[in-house]
């Protein structure tokens, strides 16, 4: 089989103006954080390999499953079972041995993230919690760190570039919904999130390439329904005045009252923390207001909208923990 040199490699995209060798020593120099290993990571992952991003870190606990093999072509039926990172960076190195890309078998948390971000030059979210993208978003905030951020399901999906110079993930949804759908609940096809994804690389490209205008400040909205594709500045959106941050279990300090409001779990998730259904809360008797309380649920969301309730007669200090696999 033939061999290829670099430059015949990326001479497609060194050919365009606003790449050419000078870029290409930029995309080859760059560090990319990639968190999440499913749908919207399949084209990302695929464009920034493809395009010669030199160092690549990719993080997810996940394990490939045959549901999700209709949106994440990456993968194939020998995959299933195994480490969702370990088969993506294998896929990757047989594409572009030019590129490193770093294997993370596990979940992003509190705990690992500002590492993680530090480490890097861009952060992209393709994981598909809450709890994940708020956390990112927050860090890449603090590091000053761009942050692009994407979600896909049903027939529609949008991406961003936040934080660096633009306002965080926050500022421009700073209501989340009561309820979440996922994927799992509420479907997806795999073009839908094949689209939202290629924009997601081609905004992380744009960055490290200095293109002008910048995709930092800018959403983008794909409707696969009706056949449109929608977009906005968001430059001069405000960061909310209050900030509930997500915390780590291992960051959960002995002196907080850490509130389970899973009802479907049989047991809180330790000894330190009790189980209270989010519609006992306003009944809830707090501790002094300087003391902290810790609201932990599946996703985030539950947890989020109770620190809201709570604030309206508690201003002590509020965190947030996400149990995803509890």
């Amino acid at each position: 089989m033939a061999q290829g040199d670099g430059m015949s490699r990326y001479v497609r995209q060194t050919t365009l103006p606003e790449v050419g060798a000078e870029g290409q020593a930029r995309l080859a120099a760059a560090r990319v954080l990639v968190v999440g290993a499913g749908a919207l990571a399949v084209p990302v992952l695929q464009y920034l390999v493809g395009a010669g991003v030199g160092q690549i870190t990719l993080v997810d606990g996940d394990v490939v499953a045959e549901s999700n093999l209709h949106r994440q072509p990456l993968y194939r039926m020998g995959d299933i079972g195994r480490s969702k990172v370990t088969a993506a960076a294998e896929a990757m190195a047989a594409l572009n041995p030019e590129v490193t890309i770093t294997s993370r078998a596990e979940w992003l948390t509190p705990a690992n993230a500002p590492a993680l971000v530090a480490g890097c030059d861009i952060a992209l979210d393709c994981a598909d919690t809450f709890a994940a993208s708020l956390t990112l978003s927050d860090v890449a905030l603090a590091a000053c760190k761009p942050f692009i951020s994407a979600s896909a399901l049903g027939l529609s999906g949008y991406v961003g570039g936040f934080c660096g110079a633009a306002p965080s993930l926050r500022a421009v949804f700073p209501d989340l919904p009561q309820t979440a759908a996922t994927c799992a609940t509420a479907g997806v096809l795999g073009p839908v999130v094949g689209v939202i994804g290629a924009a997601q690389a081609q905004m992380a490209l744009s960055v490290l390439l200095g293109l002008s205008p910048s995709p930092l400040g800018q959403l983008m909205i794909w409707d696969a329904a009706n056949w449109r594709m929608s977009g906005i500045r968001f430059d001069a959106a405000p960061e909310p005045e209050t900030l509930t941050p997500f915390i780590a279990e291992s960051q959960i300090a002995p002196h907080d009252l850490v509130i389970d409001l899973r009802t479907e779990a049989p047991a809180p998730f330790s000894a330190q923390a009790r189980h209270v259904p989010p519609e006992a809360l306003p009944d809830l008797p707090l501790p002094p207001d300087t003391s902290r309380i810790v609201l932990a649920c599946r996703t985030g969301l539950r947890a989020h909208h109770a620190a809201n309730t709570l604030r309206a007669r508690w201003p002590g200090e509020i965190a947030l923990v996400a149990l995803p696999g509890a």
